[in-house]
């Protein structure tokens, strides 16, 4: 049976590790804030350059370029999104069912991967995939040069035509609690999707804009730039949502362990209590005895 010391030891361990999570908890808390502002701060962006390239390929009786070409998939590209470190619950293992769930259906195609995230990376590469890049430490600190990076990576894997379609796997940030995980076809680029379906954002993306440059230019310029904004959007959804799943984990870790400690609270008041009406009867026994 445990003794008042093995109590005290236990719940001195507890409370040290429930700083620690408390701790990681306000830390998460903060960048969180920055990475939940700009990605939101991003969406708008990537809307509104969506509209425009929407708009250009309307105007369009067949638009040809080399991202447009649509090829049967047999050699099919994936970029998984995933966090840097763990302590975040399921975030991970959520975004690795989501991506072996896509290699599954695509079972028999030649498979490579672009591992953005160390756990990611670890995992994919234990499990024998063909990881043609790998880009680690890069979603602490999200920047468009990174982006830009593994755009013209898969851009001219495409053009080249060593690859006939690319995919991204990420988890887009909705709130605190929730997130989206999300499989987007990312090339050949297709019907460029309405993130905001409404009457006014249909009627705004016929507008008639004034162009200078011939149609094949605009698609050479406006084509590559839908693609890195794509790729930057969804790595700082994956961030802000790494950091909610983490600040969520650590919050629920420092509750159950506050739960821990009351409870061996409990357990060591009782073994205390025990003891103490032990030695009382002991000295009334004694007492008793020598009367």
């Amino acid at each position: 049976m445990p003794t008042l010391l093995d109590f005290r030891r236990r719940i001195r361990s507890v409370k040290n590790t429930q700083q620690i999570t408390r701790a990681m908890k306000f830390v998460s808390a903060a960048q969180l804030r920055r990475a939940q502002e700009t990605a939101l701060a991003a969406r708008p962006y990537a809307r509104e350059l969506a509209r425009v390239l929407r708009s250009t390929m309307s105007r369009i009786a067949e638009p040809q370029h080399a991202l447009l070409a649509h090829r049967p998939e047999e050699r099919i590209l994936a970029i998984v999104l995933s966090g840097e470190r763990g302590l975040a619950g399921a975030f991970n293992a959520n975004i690795l069912r989501k991506a072996n769930d896509f290699f599954r259906t695509h079972r028999g195609k030649r498979l490579s991967v672009i591992a953005v995230g160390k756990k990611g990376r670890d995992s994919l590469k234990k499990a024998g995939f063909n990881i043609i890049a790998e880009y680690v430490n890069v979603l602490a600190r999200v920047n468009f040069a990174t982006a830009r990076e593994i755009a013209t990576l898969v851009t001219e894997f495409y053009a080249k035509e060593e690859m006939d379609s690319v995919y991204i796997v990420f988890s887009e940030f909705k709130t605190v609690m929730t997130s989206n995980l999300v499989v987007e076809k990312l090339l050949p680029v297709e019907a460029v999707r309405e993130e905001e379906p409404s009457s006014s954002a249909q009627a705004s993306s016929q507008v008639d804009y004034i162009y200078e440059q011939p149609e094949t230019q605009l698609l050479d310029k406006l084509l590559p730039r839908y693609i890195e904004t794509q790729l930057l959007r969804a790595m700082l959804e994956s961030s802000a949502a790494e950091h909610a799943a983490r600040m969520t984990a650590m919050e629920s870790a420092t509750k159950n362990a506050g739960d821990v400690i009351e409870a061996l609270t409990l357990h060591m008041n009782k073994v205390r209590q025990a003891a103490i009406t032990k030695e009382i009867i002991e000295i009334v026994s004694g007492a008793s005895s020598t009367a």
